[in-house]
């Protein structure tokens, strides 16, 4: 049996209401990590195109996640945030240390995902709606996906030197995106820019024990696949989706002491 050696840590797991977020957190509990959730409940997208299943999972709190830790012997509190508030990166931080001391661990998995392109198409492969990209989608994407891990990391960082602590571990999701992502680009956009941020984490906060790295999933169930998704997955290496599951498995090994010499990678997962 492998020690993680993460028992008594803290994490501080963002858009853990669901998907690979809530996932992330029961897995970190049963290693006896006392988690701190974030959500923010979403309203309806109301489209043909996405299982009725995944609307209700976006509009969610996190209580059926802290219910499952706790019962399960765990400790876990949550709290609803907007990631998109530059403010609240200081005020997470607060309210998990208050909970349950200072964070050790920082998931930034929320994203702000949506759709949009350079091109007059109405659809995309899956047959979700598209927009032309414009600056509403610009601000919704980089306001959640870059610039909240960007200042979640910079707090994480600051109150980790403070103390003069010396283990640290920052994960983050990505879904790709140097390369291009036809069909999200303002998503592959802010996705590369959170990889460059994180492996600048790796560069710069390896002195004070801390590793960064981020995870690209393989195409994972977290209420969106439709069959069109089932049978794109069919083409791929593995040819099935995965489960939430088996993400946060790998979100633990970065985080655990056999992780801790892996720094500064995006491990890509199929």
């Amino acid at each position: 049996m492998i020690d993680t050696r993460l028992a008594g840590k803290v994490a501080l797991v963002t858009g853990a209401n669901h998907g690979i977020g809530a996932a992330t957190a029961v897995a970190l509990a049963a290693e006896g990590v006392a988690v701190f959730l974030t959500y923010k409940r979403l309203p309806p997208l109301d489209e043909p195109a996405y299982p009725e299943a995944y609307d209700r999972a976006r509009a969610g709190t996190a209580d059926d996640v802290v219910r499952r830790i706790r019962e399960a012997g765990g400790a876990a509190e949550a709290a609803e945030a907007d990631l998109a508030d530059p403010e609240v990166a200081k005020a997470l931080f607060d309210q998990a240390e208050k909970a349950f001391g200072p964070v050790e661990i920082l998931v930034n998995n929320a994203s702000g995902w949506l759709s949009d392109t350079f091109t007059p198409t109405e659809r995309d492969q899956f047959g979700r709606p598209l927009r032309m990209v414009d600056a509403e989608t610009h601000e919704r994407q980089f306001a959640v996906d870059v610039r909240a891990p960007a200042l979640l990391i910079a707090e994480f960082a600051r109150r980790h030197v403070a103390r003069g602590a010396s283990w640290g571990r920052i994960v983050g999701l990505t879904s790709g995106g140097p390369e291009g992502f036809p069909t999200e680009v303002s998503y592959g956009a802010a996705k590369a820019a959170q990889e460059n941020y994180t492996a600048s984490a790796a560069r710069e906060l390896g002195c004070y024990g801390i590793t960064a790295n981020m995870v690209h999933p393989p195409v994972t169930d977290t209420g969106w696949v439709n069959d069109e998704v089932v049978q794109y997955a069919a083409t791929l290496p593995l040819g099935k989706v995965a489960e939430p599951e088996e993400v946060a498995e790998v979100i633990t090994f970065l985080v655990s002491h056999q992780g801790r010499r892996v720094t500064g990678q995006v491990i890509k997962m199929y």
